[in-house]
């Protein structure tokens, strides 16, 4: 009776392989987040054009958002057979 709950053996409920996906999409995200970054300008009297470009306004929004969708896959994604 009490022998099943101690033979079983602890594992995690993913496998090493969504692990490793998870990570790189969380370095996606943190990816598209820096790429967000700068844009600001010396004076704050003065406007710097260079926020509008398209390394912050869609090239980073993107790959945030494709890092997202990469995690829901990882997660989502079913081992593979031993």
């Amino acid at each position: 009776m009490w022998s099943n709950k101690h033979d079983k053996k602890f594992e995690f409920a993913l496998d090493k392989q969504n692990y490793l996906l998870m990570a790189i999409g969380f370095g996606i995200i943190i990816l598209g987040f820096i790429l967000m970054i700068g844009g600001r300008s010396e004076d704050p009297n003065v406007f710097n054009e260079e926020i509008y470009g398209f390394q912050r306004i869609t090239l980073a929004p993107m790959l945030v958002l494709a890092g997202f969708v990469f995690e829901i896959y990882a997660i989502m994604k079913k081992p593979g057979k031993k």
